[in-house]
């Protein structure tokens, strides 16, 4: 068998071998029938390259007597017997050679060259062992493929990520900045090679306006292989109320009030405008772009003054109430500031809060108001107790009262006679009494 072996090997690497190669051969084929020393053993491993980089195959003689060994490709074709090169192929290079180990190199590593590599020892009876080289082919283009280039908030938009031309099938993972997404992976074969894509279903906010979207590869011939998309979302005008003056304090009748707006979106607000909610802009009011300025307050000023702007995506507003005290005020107001009101429900996860007066005017009269309620509800209570006490003691002291003191006069012809004929007379006068019923 280890005849045969040796000799398909120069034969199928062509081009005719040296001479000293079929002298080889017949001292072997001799060899053979001597016996050997036993207790010999081949030792190997396998190797896994990247594609185009250097493979190195060692075959390793345990308790070695000098015995030849040799290394054949996956067609079983020598490449090295002993420190010779029968096969044409100059990828191969000899690294090590000795009675224990013989070591090559094989660079410029490519698919052709997977399979099983075998070392065998001429020894009686001859040994062999395979090594296999298995190839790895990283992904040839990673691209991030996304539905709509451009995207509004809320909407859900699809984005793919395809790695080609790999071997084994590559990992695909998705990051939304340092967030880790879930997407969904199909894996296509073409011949050796596969070409994974997977989807990312994403439903897209304002805050991941200029986010970037990362397609990561987890393959063992690659690292840190990715790729990544910037999302662009347009959304609503974000609105904010400023008050310039006063700076600080309350707003007092006779001092001027200014307010400025400014209004954030994408595509940036093109339309901005001041209103008063539910009642008529007063005559004064000098609105000037997005500035609006009272020079001189008084208390029909009071009421909701509303900064409106609207862009390409939707209309958005922040309101301000203003409360003119009395110029002899001086209690500051527990709460100074603006506060915008949002839109909708959904406005409240993106809606930048800024200061309003309403905190003034909304501490101070749920002051009062918590004052004169009680107030209220005291006397409501002293009143309802007074009421029920009077009817329970009129309802105890109900009856007819009776006396004795007119008794006899109805036959009298006039008052003195009653009187004197009254029972008892005036001496019974003192035992007059009075009964209850």
């Amino acid at each position: 068998m280890a005849a045969r072996a040796q000799h398909s090997g120069p034969a199928a690497s062509g081009g005719g071998a040296p001479a000293l190669v079929p002298l080889l051969l017949l001292l072997l084929s001799a060899a053979a029938i001597i016996p050997r020393g036993d207790g010999q053993n081949l030792v190997t491993e396998d190797v896994t390259v990247v594609e185009g980089d250097v493979a190195t195959i060692s075959c390793r003689v345990k308790n070695s007597d000098d015995s030849v060994i040799q290394l054949l490709n996956p067609n079983r074709q020598t490449i090295y017997f002993r420190d010779f090169r029968p096969l044409k192929d100059s990828r191969f290079q000899l690294v090590n050679f000795s009675n224990s180990e013989l070591r090559v190199s094989l660079t410029n590593v490519s698919i052709s060259d997977e399979g099983r590599y075998f070392c065998q020892l001429y020894t009686d009876p001859p040994q062999e062992i395979y090594t296999t080289i298995t190839v790895l082919v990283p992904p040839r283009n990673l691209v991030i493929d996304i539905q709509k280039e451009i995207a509004v908030e809320g909407e859900e938009i699809e984005l793919n990520c395809t790695a080609m031309a790999s071997r084994p099938a590559t990992t695909i993972r998705w990051f939304k900045g340092n967030k880790e997404l879930t997407g969904k992976s199909e894996v296509e074969q073409w011949s050796d090679m596969y070409t994974v894509t997977s989807q990312l279903l994403l439903k897209v906010g304002r805050e991941d306006d200029g986010v970037p979207v990362i397609c990561l590869v987890d393959h063992p011939a690659v690292k840190d292989l990715q790729t990544q998309r910037y999302l662009e979302v347009m959304y609503k005008p974000q609105v904010r109320v400023s008050q310039n003056y006063p700076v600080q304090g309350l707003t007092r009748e006779g001092e001027p009030l200014e307010l400025t707006c400014a209004a954030f979106g994408k595509p940036q607000p093109t339309d901005m405008r001041w209103l008063r909610v539910d009642d008529e802009m007063p005559q004064h009011v000098v609105v000037s772009g997005s500035n609006l300025l009272i020079s001189n307050l008084n208390k029909t000023d009071n009421g909701t003054y509303r900064c409106e702007a609207s862009n390409a995506v939707g209309k958005s507003h922040a309101d301000y109430m203003l409360f003119v005290y009395d110029t002899t005020a001086t209690t500051e107001p527990a709460v100074h500031g603006f506060t915008q009101l949002p839109n909708s429900a959904e406005e409240l996860d993106y809606g930048d809060l800024s200061d309003s007066r309403a905190g003034e005017e909304g501490a101070i009269r749920s002051v009062d108001h918590a004052v004169v309620g009680g107030v209220v509800a005291v006397v409501v209570f002293a009143m309802l107790c007074l009421l029920i006490i009077l009817g329970r003691y009129f309802a105890r002291h109900k009856g007819t009262y009776f006396t004795h003191e007119a008794k006899g006069a109805d036959d009298a012809a006039d008052a003195d006679t009653a009187i004197i004929n009254a029972e008892g007379g005036q001496n019974n006068s003192e035992e007059k009494k009075e009964y209850f019923i």
